[in-house]
């Protein structure tokens, strides 16, 4: 086990798109990824995390990506990976498929960062804003995908001096060759990773 500690004022774990159209059974893009979120266990061991979180006092942000009707934020030409967003008609605002799933829904005290539309979640949000305004030096990145939004996130994290933390097991990726990649050849140079379980020590439950 790791021998990290986190401060739990000074912590913010981030949930990537944990929304129905990746998570769950008929959403437009759960086909991809379910092989290795079966593979990773993902959705039970981020609720781990989020309930350790919590008992602990750690900020707890959620990170949706969402989308009018038509993909106007966008451009009119879409390609790679919002390509596949686009063509399969997902992540619509006010659609179930954009809905954060039902075990990992927001509760009371969390925090919803709004305006995403890309890959970086800093990019086109409020989340440095609001990291920065409640002292937050550490971030917990899970979600999806490992190799994508997850992964833009925390290098982007990196570069604004944040001590970045990726949850290896609470990351999916649409194949396990890419998740795998990320997790042995990228993340180390940008975060420290952990497991659930080394998270959940760390903050001392």
């Amino acid at each position: 086990m790791t021998s990290t500690r986190l401060d739990p004022a000074t912590t913010a774990v981030v949930l990537i798109e944990y929304q129905n159209d990746f998570t769950s059974e008929g959403g437009a893009l759960h086909g991809a990824v379910a092989g290795v979120m079966g593979e990773t266990d993902m959705l039970a061991n981020t609720k781990a995390v989020v309930a350790a979180a919590r008992q602990a006092g750690v900020t707890v942000m959620h990170a949706p990506i969402t989308f009018v009707q038509g993909y106007r934020e966008i451009s009119a030409h879409p390609y790679g990976i919002l390509k596949g967003v686009v063509d399969g008609n997902a992540f619509v605002k006010g659609s179930w498929g954009a809905a954060i799933v039902d075990d990992l829904a927001p509760q009371e005290g969390d925090i919803v960062v709004e305006g995403k539309r890309g890959l970086d979640t800093f990019a086109s949000t409020n989340l440095d804003f609001i990291l920065r305004s409640k002292g937050i030096k550490t971030i917990v990145l899970g979600g999806f995908l490992t190799n994508c939004c997850v992964e833009s996130t925390m290098r982007t994290g990196y570069e604004n001096g944040y001590q970045v933390i990726t949850l290896t097991d609470c990351v999916a990726a649409t194949s396990q060759a890419e998740h795998d990649n990320a997790i042995s050849y990228d993340y180390p140079m940008f975060s420290t990773p952990l497991t659930a379980a080394e998270v959940i020590s760390a903050l001392g439950q």
